[in-house]
């Protein structure tokens, strides 16, 4: 008599794979911060001219690690890594505490990533624990 396993079928989710698009995105955005804030000191020049933590090459640098990280991260998702969909919330909450420092010289760009990064949280966070993106 022959006995097979049981196969576990893993279900689509739509929520990963937007979450995983925002993720790519949102680290495209990020990266593009870094870029900005290393090359072009005086784009993130808040009111009063300063930035609110480190200065722009520390910034600069956190960011465009932080950009890509989070574009491998969002390619991880969109591949149905598991670890990926905990790196995401991860990265996606350091994200979003770190527009803050932005908040100053543009806020409306800064809470465009901020929801942005919330979006990101809940599609991983949503979607079944089984699923791929």
């Amino acid at each position: 008599m022959m006995t097979t396993a049981p196969v576990r079928h893993s279900t689509h989710s739509g929520w990963l794979a937007f979450a995983g698009m925002l993720a790519v995105l949102l680290g495209i955005f990020n990266a593009v911060d870094g870029i900005v804030a290393l090359f072009k000191k005086e784009y993130f020049v808040t009111p009063d001219g300063n930035l609110l933590v480190f200065s722009y090459t520390a910034w600069g640098w956190i960011w465009l690690i932080v950009g890509i990280v989070q574009i491998a991260v969002g390619v991880g998702i969109l591949t149905g890594k598991a670890w990926a969909r905990w790196a995401g919330v991860f990265l996606a909450g350091l994200a979003m505490i770190g527009q803050f420092a932005f908040l100053g010289a543009y806020p409306i760009w800064s809470i465009i990533n901020m929801v942005l990064a919330v979006l990101v949280i809940y599609g991983l966070v949503a979607a079944p624990r089984d699923a791929t993106g």
